[in-house]
């Protein structure tokens, strides 16, 4: 009897242990080490938000969100805006906008509107392990918006930026659904950056705001130079492993879900996550922003801090009444621009000394960070992680090949939407072929060839033209 009631003390206190840390966590722990940004690279990620936040409004001239001329952005300078009808579900709306004080050309994305259907069949697009890409794995439905997005405004794009002498960046950005999108669409663009003119990697550009887990972690670390994910306090997004479909099927029941998904990640070691290939993450570099502190009522002076966390990559579900509230992006623009003058005021005040770190230091710094992750990774044996030398060489055999060859290789990518063949043929969706040419992009870690990548999310009709794959959804 002794013996059992010993038992039952003991599950007693590991319960009270366990339930003690979980109700203690807060967001902030999980950049408790990080290092602080510095107002230079902070200072476009507020000016961006404001850019994803025009894409709600109807009218930039009469905003609904932002008054007294926040928003600092010229309407005649939005090149394109398009809505639902338009995308016909392929993607959330979006707008293209010509930023020529700071020389940049947006392509920004909404996030998940709750009373589209559309929307909901793009998350619910994807299984555990069902899309490989460039050597890791991605979401399946969200892959697919980007290429089609990629089809539609390419030429738009490309355009844009000869005719601002091919010095613009190219800035992609988007917000919790958007976010999944432009970072999947950001990987494809640097795979083929033709596709945009040629455009140099170091002006290409994403930010991800409450971001979607919609890549594998070598696919996060490896683009973690080009891809920048803001984050604020406790978002409940990036830190739940779930996949996306099955938090927006218990939209209604998310504290219910979080608290068991926080249940199950605790008994689930650290490195069985890390050797899971097809568990998604959140991409790229993070700024989290930090604004509330334990046991504390309200908000306090934000601060932004800034890694490329390998392991401990947000994989604390916080139990905050704040978990989606921190989602909404008018909170994410609002912190990131007081964060912004904080910073901006905290140098002005150390004017008449040297800054603490230069700006070309910063640069190096931000630079051996990312090396420093991805031999990380390779150190705590991330399926599919290249090392920095590996991928440098197969981007100088890229470069050198000859360009003619590069287009003879790549077919015409129009997408039309699917229509009932009249004759009653098309060529099958499915084929020896083409799962032979899956299990030789699975097993490839390299760069992806966009002839794959086309063969596998599209299929041709017997006049040659290219139409999406439609899966069944499975509810």
């Amino acid at each position: 009897m002794s013996v059992f009631c010993g038992l039952e003390c003991v599950f007693c206190l590991g319960c009270s242990r366990w339930a003690w840390k979980r109700c203690t966590y807060i967001g902030s722990d999980d950049s408790a080490t990080w290092t602080l940004a510095t107002p230079d690279e902070f200072e476009p990620i507020p000016r961006i938000s404001r850019a994803i936040l025009a894409v709600y409004e109807d009218d930039l001239r009469n905003p609904k969100f932002l008054t007294n001329g926040r928003y600092n952005m010229n309407p005649d300078w939005v090149i394109k805006r398009v809505t639902y009808q338009q995308t016909l579900g392929q993607a959330p709306p979006y707008l293209i906008y010509t930023d020529h004080d700071n020389q940049e050309i947006i392509l920004a994305v909404r996030g998940l509107n709750l009373a589209k259907e559309s929307d909901y069949k793009l998350l619910m697009n994807n299984k555990l392990g069902m899309e490989m890409f460039d050597g890791g794995y991605v979401h399946h439905g969200l892959l697919k918006s980007a290429i089609w997005l990629l089809n539609e405004e390419s030429e738009t794009l490309k355009k844009l930026w000869i005719e601002n002498g091919s010095r613009y960046k190219m800035v992609f950005a988007g917000h919790s659904l958007g976010s999944g999108v432009v970072s999947l669409l950001t990987v494809v663009v640097v795979n083929h950056r033709d596709k945009l003119g040629g455009i140099p990697r170091n002006l290409i550009r994403c930010y991800a705001l409450a971001p979607a887990r919609c890549m594998s972690l070598n696919l996060a670390v490896k683009y973690a130079d080009v891809i920048y994910s803001v984050i604020l306090q406790d978002d409940f997004l990036p830190r739940t492993p779930t996949p996306l479909e099955d938090i927006f099927k218990s939209v209604f029941c998310l504290p219910c879900l979080l608290f068991l998904v926080c249940l199950r990640d605790t008994f689930m070691p650290e490195d069985r996550k890390l050797r899971d290939p097809r568990r998604l993450y959140a991409p790229g570099r993070m700024y989290h922003i930090v604004e509330r502190k334990f046991c504390r009522c309200g908000r306090f002076p934000p601060e932004v801090r800034t890694a490329i966390p390998v392991d401990g990559r947000f994989e604390h579900i916080v139990l905050s009444c704040n978990a989606t509230s921190d989602h909404a992006i008018l909170w994410i623009e609002r912190e990131a621009q007081k964060a912004l003058e904080m910073m901006k005021e905290s140098s002005d005040e150390a004017v008449t000394t040297a800054p603490a770190i230069q700006k070309l230091e910063r640069k190096q710094t931000i630079e051996k960070e990312h090396r420093d992750a991805i031999e990380r990774a390779v150190s705590l044996n991330v399926p599919h992680t290249v090392t920095s030398e590996d991928e440098s060489a197969t981007a100088r055999e890229a470069e050198e090949e000859p360009s003619t060859a590069s287009e003879e290789r790549k077919p015409s990518i129009s997408i039309e939407e699917k229509q009932p063949s009249t004759s009653g043929e098309e060529e099958p969706a499915h084929s020896p072929d083409k799962e032979a040419l899956d299990r030789k992009s699975k097993s490839s870690g390299g760069r992806t060839n966009w002839d794959h990548l086309v063969e596998k999310l599209f299929h041709k009709n017997k006049s040659g033209k290219l139409h999406l794959q439609r899966e069944n959804v499975t509810e």
